[in-house]
């Protein structure tokens, strides 16, 4: 039996097109992936499948009744449920609260509630208690209230969009032991990933969508990954990075972190040259996130200086390491990186203030921004929450080099985006090392790290390694899980 099944869904924007006559089948206990480039039409599908948006034409069913109508919330919530990128916890409830918001009686008892959560918590094997603030767990932790709150609600198919985003290796695999477990009970996934390797991973089909149509679906195990890649783009060949061999260097250090401590690290010290670009690799509790937002100004440091160019730059001051020369791509678009209701020329500007004096220049640089990172868009009066997430992140880019700084930290700078993205948007990290900039990249991802020079690893707050360009996955693992 087919837990979904969407045939003939088309769905228009005014004259776009966002689903142009797809269909998607999802048999029932399966993994099931949907890729494509931002724009393919995911999210739109996404909104389909959640009873968020009617589709203009086409229809949908699940496990073969047809759909609830589109107001009708609560039959929706028995069908389907999504786990969403962003969470959409309510951050200052307790665990409890968010596991049966809208869903508790009039009158609470609280000792009733609380006694709910910790049953669904431990049938589901979520090991946080039920009255934990939400603000406070991991974001792992998030995600599994969040898929056993879909569960608890009584829906058989969820919907897991880019899910492993900000997680870590050893998250990424216990939430996928949790997705197989759940498999062997009869629930049902959509999987929505941009890390290819996860669909070979953990999904046994895949349905690929490009410039809004459907291009494939096709069992995974017998499906290579440039046959894949290629399905999505388009094009064939794999992801093309440039590993920085022939870019020119100085000798001269243009930042110096010196015997640098804060949250999660200590001790810290690094050099980065002109031309020169360098990774930082370690676990989400290694310290590599919060050494680089330290670094930029946005935490404080306990001991230690950063200097650019031998200026000492004051601590936990942004403003103050803008003026220095130092761009920053953030760790959190959504809220550190982007004003959803602004438009692309104010969130590209937003960092050079003097570009807001007229109107005509805000334009004239967002339409330069438009331009020189290939975003896809109307035009620079476009809010920047119509685009998609690798637009988004190309604007995040645009404003963190607006200044023209001499110094970028850029923080898992292709979380979320697409191959072709991807590779844009490390093109721009390797074509401003060439003019001369020195780049901090931290990420999660091995792919982002391999257009870097050379890469320090952190374990437990402290360097234990560096690698030269030239590294083996193998080797670089060992270092990161603290087995080198």
């Amino acid at each position: 039996m087919n837990a979904v099944e969407a045939t003939g869904v088309t769905v228009r924007f005014g004259r776009t097109v966002a689903l142009d006559d797809v269909e998607i089948k999802i048999t029932a206990g399966e993994s099931h992936a949907l890729v494509g480039r931002n724009g393919a039409g995911k999210s739109t599908l996404v909104s389909v499948l959640t009873g968020m948006r009617a589709p203009d034409a086409g229809s949908v069913r699940f496990f073969g009744a047809d759909a609830p109508a589109v107001a009708d919330r609560a039959a929706w919530r028995e069908k389907v449920a999504c786990v969403y990128q962003k969470s959409t916890a309510v951050p200052e409830l307790s665990v409890a609260e968010n596991l049966f918001l809208n869903r508790q009686d009039r009158l609470i008892r609280w000792s009733r509630l609380r006694r709910r959560a910790a049953d669904l918590l431990e049938q589901y094997e979520v090991a946080v208690h039920p009255d934990a603030r939400v603000a406070d767990l991991t974001v792992e932790q998030r995600q599994l209230v969040e898929i056993a709150r879909a569960l608890s609600g009584g829906a058989r198919f969820i919907i897991l969009d880019e899910p492993t985003a900000q997680l870590d290796g050893p998250a990424i695999e216990r939430l996928f032991d949790r997705m197989r477990a759940l498999q062997d009970t009869g629930v049902t996934f959509l999987f929505i990933s941009h890390h290819l390797q996860e669909i070979y991973q953990v999904c046994q089909t895949v349905t690929v969508y490009r410039d809004a149509k459907h291009i494939l679906t096709a069992p995974v195990d017998g499906l290579s990954k440039p046959d894949l890649i290629q399905a999505m783009t388009g094009e064939p060949g794999g992801l093309s990075i440039p590993d920085g061999a022939d870019r020119p260097r100085s000798s001269q250090p243009v930042l110096t972190v010196d015997g640098l401590s804060g949250d999660g690290f200590e001790g810290v010290s690094l050099e980065v040259a002109a031309g020169e670009v360098v990774g930082l690799a370690g676990s989400a509790s290694s310290g590599k996130h919060e050494l680089a937002e330290t670094v930029y100004g946005l935490r404080s440091s306990a001991a230690g200086s950063v200097s650019v160019r031998g200026s000492r730059v004051r601590a936990g001051d942004v403003p103050a390491a803008l003026r220095a020369g130092i761009g920053c791509v953030p760790r959190d678009r959504h809220h550190q990186g982007l004003v959803l209701d602004l438009t692309i020329a104010e969130n590209a500007t937003m960092t050079a203030p003097a570009a807001f004096v007229r109107k005509s220049a805000l334009h004239d640089s967002g339409r330069t921004a438009i331009a020189e990172y290939d975003i896809k868009a109307a035009g620079p009066d476009q809010p920047v929450s119509d685009l998609s997430g690798g637009n988004q992140q190309k604007v995040v880019m645009a404003r963190a080099l607006a200044t023209g700084p001499a110094v970028l930290v850029l923080i898992n700078p292709t979380a979320g985006v697409d191959v072709k993205s991807k590779e844009s948007l490390l093109g721009v990290v390797d074509a401003q090392a060439r003019a001369g900039k020195a780049a901090l990249v931290v990420s999660d991802e091995l792919d982002d790290l391999r257009v870097c020079d050379r890469v320090l690893v952190l374990f437990h707050g402290r360097v234990v390694a560096e690698f030269d360009r030239g590294w083996r996955d193998g080797e670089l693992i060992a270092a990161i899980e603290g087995m080198s």
